[in-house]
């Protein structure tokens, strides 16, 4: 079983390399780093870190240096963080892999981008209202696809073994922008619905499947505004794939079309430059319709999907995988990310026994979240539970 731990760059830079790669082998015994590349925004503590304890990572920024020929000409186009100043730490972090005979995993959030959205809002999803959210990139726009297919082919020149992309998928609407409020319950269907894409180039797409795009979106007005004005509307409960007749359903099915069409695009443009690409997968199975994802479909169209298995027992992370397979994806074509902290194991046992069922599942490949957000007895479990 291949063996990683999820890390920001900035652990590399605040740390150096001998002490940062000295944790991941000495002390968490794993066989590669997934080093972020392009990250949203953020403010975490970090226990070990010995120039800062609580640090705020900036909307959108990446923490390598963009080839500025790629990117000529471009709206959409990464750019560095202030935290990492004349340095990349990526190709820092590829040589030392390559010295120490480790795997660099390019970790790299596509569509949640703070600083992207707020500086090209025609590139942001919109609701049905029109109103677009800043945080995200539309996965329907043709220039947030040239600038995926972009990012992969740049990244590839620091010799990475694959391409974790977070974040490939629509977003809905309660997803951590600092300060959102809601001071009135606005009830899961509304919350819902408010999170759909209707900008052009979504509604383009489901008119060329043959869903009456124009009329979905009317339809969803009229439900949002009933259920905005009545809280006991806004209580009631809702078969979404009935809305509109079932076209909301169709035009749902759009967006995942368009979701999956992207990750293929994006797998081929990753195997081309030697490279694999793990869509990462955050919510599970039957909780992704209505941010495009097709859990069947995707598993054909990337090398493989990567879930999050935070759960306290061991059981609870095999019925996560059985819950996959039930949805198409086998476990040998995924990757499982756990939780070594506290919050998730009470110790190395708990911890190795989770490995020891994604061992006997056939899933070939575990992660560890996340480096600076551990305290370093968390890396020493992560090697007492992998080498027993």
């Amino acid at each position: 079983m291949e063996s990683s731990v999820l890390a920001f760059a900035t652990d590399l830079l605040d740390e150096g390399a001998d002490t940062f790669f000295g944790n991941l082998t000495d002390r968490a015994g794993v066989g590669g780093v997934t080093l972020a590349s392009v990250y949203h925004e953020a403010r975490d503590v970090f226990p070990h870190n010995p120039r800062r304890v609580i640090r705020y990572l900036e909307p959108g920024a990446a923490y390598f240096r963009p080839d500025p020929a790629a990117w000529k000409g471009r709206r959409l186009a990464p750019a560095p963080s202030t935290a990492i100043g004349e340095r990349d730490p990526f190709a820092e972090a590829s040589e030392e892999a390559r010295r120490r005979g480790l795997k660099l995993h390019a970790w790299t959030v596509f569509c949640h981008n703070d600083r992207l959205g707020f500086a090209h809002p025609d590139c942001a999803p919109a609701n049905a209202f029109g109103d677009r959210h800043l945080t995200e990139l539309c996965p329907a726009n043709p220039e947030v696809r040239e600038y995926a297919l972009t990012l992969v082919a740049d990244l590839a020149r620091y010799g990475v073994d694959a391409i974790r992309a977070e974040s490939l998928h629509f977003h809905g609407l309660r997803h951590g922008y600092h300060h959102e409020r809601y001071f009135e319950w606005l009830g899961p269907t509304a919350e819902a619905l408010l999170g759909v894409c209707f900008c052009p180039h979504c509604r383009t797409a489901a008119t060329r499947a043959g869903v009456p795009a124009d009329e979905v979106a009317e339809a969803v007005r009229t439900e949002l505004r009933r259920r905005l004005a009545d809280e006991h509307a806004a209580a009631e409960p809702a078969d979404l794939s009935t809305l509109a007749g079932g076209a909301f359903a169709a035009y749902v099915d759009s967006s995942a079309a368009t979701v999956t069409a992207l990750t293929a695009d994006l797998a081929e443009q990753a195997r081309r430059h030697g490279l694999r690409l793990s869509f990462m997968d955050g919510g599970g199975p039957g909780k992704g319709w209505l941010s495009g994802i097709d859990l069947p479909a995707l598993a054909k169209a990337a090398d493989q999907i990567e879930t999050l298995g935070y759960a306290k027992t061991p059981e609870a992370v095999r019925e996560r995988i059985a819950a996959f397979a039930l949805h198409g994806v086998r476990p040998q074509d995924m990757a499982v990310i756990l939780r070594p902290m506290a919050s998730d194991c009470d110790g190395p046992e708990n911890l190795a026994a989770k490995i020891t069922i994604l061992r006997e599942l056939g899933v070939p490949e575990v992660e560890f979240y996340n480096y600076g957000l551990m305290r370093l007895s968390s890396l020493d479990r992560i090697g007492a539970a992998l080498s027993g």
